[in-house]
C-alpha cells in the first residue's frame, strides 16, 4: 500500500482537487437554475456584479504589473523553475477569488428571492454559492501544488529541488493575497463608513436604503473584501503549508517522496471530506448556525478517521537525515503524528468557540459595549477596544498549547503536521466566510427591491448568522497563519544552515534585537498604512453622497435615482490607489534587511509574527464586537434604533470597520509574506 501511494499519491491528489473544482461547476450550475427574482431585484444584482468585476480587474491589472518584476527577480535571484511557480500561484490564487465570487454576487439576489419560502431554502443557495469559492479555493490550490510538484517529478527534478520551486508558487500566490484582502478590504470599509456616515448618522435613514448613492458601492465591498479577499488569503495560506511540510519533510527524513507527498494526500483526503460536510448542512428547524456548524463538525470527524491510515501507509518506516537537519533525537511514531493532527483539529474548534464568544450578541463582551453606548460615544469606543486586547488572551493560550503539544509529539515537524490539518477544513471555513456576503447582499436587495417584511424576516436572521461567522472566519485565518509562519521560520532556519551560514537567533544578539523591533514597527506601520487609506477613501465616499443629497432634493424624496456609479468609481480608484505602499511593506523591508544582516532578519521574522498576530486578533475580534453590539441596538436592546445608544454604536461599528475588516485580516498573509521572502532571498544574502 505504501508503495501505491508513493507512486500515485500526486494521482490521488489531484483527483480529489479536481473533484472540488468539479463540485463547484456541479454546485454553480444548480443555483444558476434558480429563480433571481423580479426586474428591480436583478436590476440591482447586476449592478454589484458590474462594479465587483470591475474592481477586480483593475486591481489585477496593477497587481500583474508588480508580478512581472518580481517573477523576472525571482527567476535571477533562484531559477526559472521558480519563475514559473509564482506565476501559477498567482493565477490560480486570482482565478479561485475572481470565480467564486462571480458566483457569489450572482447568489445574492436567488437568496432573497428564495426567502420568499422560508429560511430552508434561503440557507441553501446562501451556504452553496459560499461552498462554491471554498470548494474552488482547496481545489485550485492542491491542483497547483500537486500538479507542479508531479510535473517536476516527471521532468527528472529531485523532490527537494521540486518543493524549492514550490516555494514560488506560495509567494505567487502570497502576493495575490496580500493586494487582495487589503485593496477589497479598503473597499469595503471606505464604501461602508461614508455610506453609514451620512446615510445613518446624517440622514437618519436606514442601512442598505436605496436612497443613499453609497448602498451599491457598500454591497460591492462586501464581495471584494469578504468573499474575494478571504479566498485569496486562505488560497496562499493552505498552498504556503502544504510547500512548507513539504519542505521540512524532505529537509528532516530520508523518504523524502512519502514526506513529500503526505500533506497532499491529507488535503486530498480532506476536500472528500468537506465536500460530504457540505452536503449535510440543511436544516428544517431554522437554526442556521447549527446547521452551518454541522457541516464543519462532520467534515472534520472524518478526516480525524481517515488521516490515521494515511499517516500509517505513508509515514510508518520513518528515519531522521543527517544529524545536522534533523529536528528532533527520535523518529515520531504514526500515532505521535495523527495526534499532531488531531490537534490542528482541535484548534480550529477551539479558535472558533473562542471568537463566536467574544463577537456573539449572545455573549457578554458583545453586550458590554451595547451596554457602555448608552452612556455615550466615548464609553463605547473604551469598552470596545478594551474588549479586543481581551480577545488576544485565549486565542494565543489554544495557539501556545498547540504548539507545545506538537512539539512534544513530534518536534517542529509535528507542529507542520497540526497546522497542514487545520488547514485541510479551508474548504468548508471560507465557505462559511463567503457566506455572510451573499447573506449582507440579499438582505439589501430586499430593502431596495421593496420586497415584503416577511423577507427581510428572513434574511435578517440569515445575515446575523453570516456577520458571526465572517468573524469567526477571521480569527481560524489569524490563527493558521501564525502556526504557518512559524513552520516557515524554521524552515528559513535550516535553509540556512545548508548554505553553511547557521545562525542561533538569540535575543541577547544587538542585531537580533533590533530586527525583531524592526519586525514589530513593521506590522503596527502596515496596520496605520491601512486605517489610514480607508479614511481618506471614506471621506471621498462622504463628499460625493452629501453632494448627491444637496444636488438633489428628489433624492430623498424618492422623484430621483441616486448615481450608484459615482460612488463605486470613486472608491475603486481610492483602493487601487492606496493599496500600493503598505502592501510593498512585507516585500521590501525584508530584502533590506536581510542585506544587511542575516541575524536581523531573523529577529525581523519573529517580531513580525509575535506582534503581528496579537494586532489581528484585536483587531478582528474587537471590531467584530463592535459590529455586533450595534446590531444588538438595533434589535431593540439598550433603547433600540434611533435612540442615544444606538448613535454611539453606529460611532463604534465605524472605528472597528477598518479594524475587522482591512488592517486586521491583512496582517495574515503580511505575515507569511515577510517568511516566504526571507526564504527566497536566501542566496543573496548569504
Amino acid at each position: 500500500m505504501t508503495d501505491f501511494f508513493t507512486d500515485y499519491g500526486v494521482v490521488f491528489a489531484l483527483g480529489c482537487a479536481g473533484a472540488a473544482v468539479v463540485y463547484g461547476l456541479l454546485i454553480t450550475q444548480r443555483l444558476l437554475a434558480k429563480s433571481p427574482g423580479n426586474d428591480r431585484m436583478q436590476e440591482i444584482s447586476g449592478s454589484i456584479q458590474e462594479g465587483a468585476s470591475a474592481y477586480l480587474k483593475r486591481q489585477y491589472q496593477i497587481i500583474a504589473g508588480v508580478a512581472v518584476i518580481l517573477a523576472i527577480a525571482l527567476t535571477l535571484i533562484q531559477n526559472i523553475e521558480t519563475g514559473i511557480g509564482f506565476v501559477i500561484g498567482g493565477v490560480l490564487s486570482g482565478a479561485a477569488g475572481f470565480i467564486g465570487m462571480n458566483l457569489s454576487v450572482r447568489a445574492n439576489a436567488r437568496v432573497a428571492e428564495a426567502a420568499r419560502g422560508g429560511i430552508p431554502p434561503a440557507l441553501d443557495i446562501a451556504f452553496k454559492g459560499g461552498s462554491v469559492t471554498g470548494m474552488l479555493v482547496v481545489g485550485l490550490a492542491l491542483l497547483g501544488v500537486a500538479g507542479y510538484y508531479g510535473a517536476l517529478i516527471l521532468f527528472d527534478f529531485s523532490d527537494r529541488e521540486a518543493v524549492d520551486a514550490l516555494i514560488g508558487l506560495g509567494f505567487g500566490g502570497s502576493l495575490i493575497s496580500v493586494f487582495a484582502r487589503l485593496g477589497g478590504g479598503i473597499f469595503t470599509k471606505a464604501a461602508d463608513v461614508g455610506a453609514d456616515l451620512v446615510g445613518k448618522i446624517e440622514a437618519g435613514i436606514p442601512e442598505d436604503d436605496p436612497r443613499n448613492p453609497a448602498v451599491i458601492a457598500d454591497n460591492v465591498g462586501d464581495n471584494v473584501g469578504d468573499c474575494a479577499g478571504m479566498a485569496a488569503d486562505l488560497f496562499e495560506t493552505y498552498a504556503v503549508t502544504a510547500v512548507a511540510v513539504m519542505l521540512l519533510g524532505v529537509l528532516t527524513f530520508q523518504e523524502a517522496r512519502e514526506v513529500a507527498i503526505y500533506p497532499l494526500v491529507i488535503g486530498g483526503a480532506a476536500i472528500l471530506a468537506s465536500i460530504v460536510g457540505a452536503l449535510a448542512v440543511r436544516t428544517r428547524s431554522g437554526n442556521v448556525e447549527g446547521a452551518l456548524y454541522r457541516g464543519l463538525a462532520v467534515s472534520a470527524l472524518i478526516s480525524a478517521a481517515i488521516f490515521y491510515p494515511i499517516t500509517d501507509w505513508l509515514m510508518g518506516n520513518l528515519s531522521l537525515k543527517a544529524a545536522e537537519v534533523a529536528l528532533s533525537d527520535s523518529v515520531p511514531t504514526v500515532s505521535e503524528l495523527w495526534l499532531c493532527a488531531l490537534i490542528g483539529l482541535a484548534v480550529t474548534a477551539l479558535l472558533f468557540v473562542i471568537t463566536d464568544y467574544y463577537t456573539s450578541t449572545r455573549f457578554r463582551p458583545v453586550r458590554t459595549i451595547a451596554a457602555a453606548s448608552e452612556t455615550g460615544h466615548a464609553t463605547n469606543i473604551i469598552q470596545g477596544l478594551a474588549q479586543g486586547f481581551q480577545s488576544t488572551a485565549a486565542p494565543v493560550l489554544v495557539i501556545a498549547l498547540a504548539i507545545l503539544g506538537a512539539n512534544e509529539l513530534a518536534g517542529i515537524y509535528g507542529i507542520a503536521v497540526a497546522v497542514m490539518a487545520q488547514l485541510s477544513l479551508c474548504g468548508l471555513i471560507v465557505a462559511l466566510d463567503a457566506f455572510g456576503p451573499i447573506t449582507d447582499n440579499a438582505g439589501g436587495i430586499a430593502e431596495m427591491a421593496d420586497l415584503p417584511q416577511e423577507v427581510r424576516d428572513i434574511t435578517d436572521p440569515l445575515d446575523a448568522v453570516g456577520n458571526t461567522t465572517k468573524a469567526v472566519t477571521k480569527g481560524y485565518a489569524i490563527g493558521s497563519a501564525a502556526l504557518a509562519a512559524l513552520v516557515l521560520f524554521k524552515a528559513f532556519e535550516i535553509d540556512l544552515a545548508e548554505e553553511g551560514h547557521a545562525v542561533a537567533f538569540n535575543l541577547a544578539a544587538p542585531e537580533v534585537l533590533i530586527g525583531l523591533l524592526i519586525g514589530g514597527i513593521m506590522v503596527y506601520m502596515f496596520a496605520a498604512l491601512s486605517i489610514e487609506a480607508v479614511g481618506r477613501a471614506a471621506a471621498g465616499v462622504v463628499e460625493e453622497v452629501r453632494r448627491q443629497f444637496r444636488d438633489k432634493p428628489g433624492i430623498m424624496k424618492g422623484t430621483e435615482k441616486p448615481e450608484y456609479g459615482q460612488a463605486v468609481d470613486i472608491v475603486t480608484k481610492a483602493a487601487q490607489r492606496e493599496m500600493i505602499l503598505p502592501s510593498l511593506i512585507p516585500i521590501v523591508v525584508p530584502v533590506i534587511v536581510g542585506l544587511l544582516s542575516v541575524e536581523a532578519l531573523g529577529g525581523l521574522l519573529i517580531g513580525v509574527i509575535i506582534v503581528g498576530i496579537f494586532a489581528a486578533i484585536s483587531m478582528t475580534a474587537g471590531g467584530g464586537a463592535w459590529d455586533n453590539a450595534k446590531k444588538l441596538i438595533e434589535d431593540g436592546a439598550f433603547g433600540g434604533k434611533g435612540s442615544d445608544a444606538h448613535a454611539a454604536a453606529v460611532t463604534g461599528d465605524t472605528v472597528g470597520d477598518p479594524y475587522k475588516d482591512t488592517a486586521g485580516p491583512a496582517i495574515n498573509p503580511m505575515i507569511k509574506v515577510a517568511n516566504i521572502v526571507a526564504i527566497l532571498i536566501i542566496p543573496i544574502i548569504t
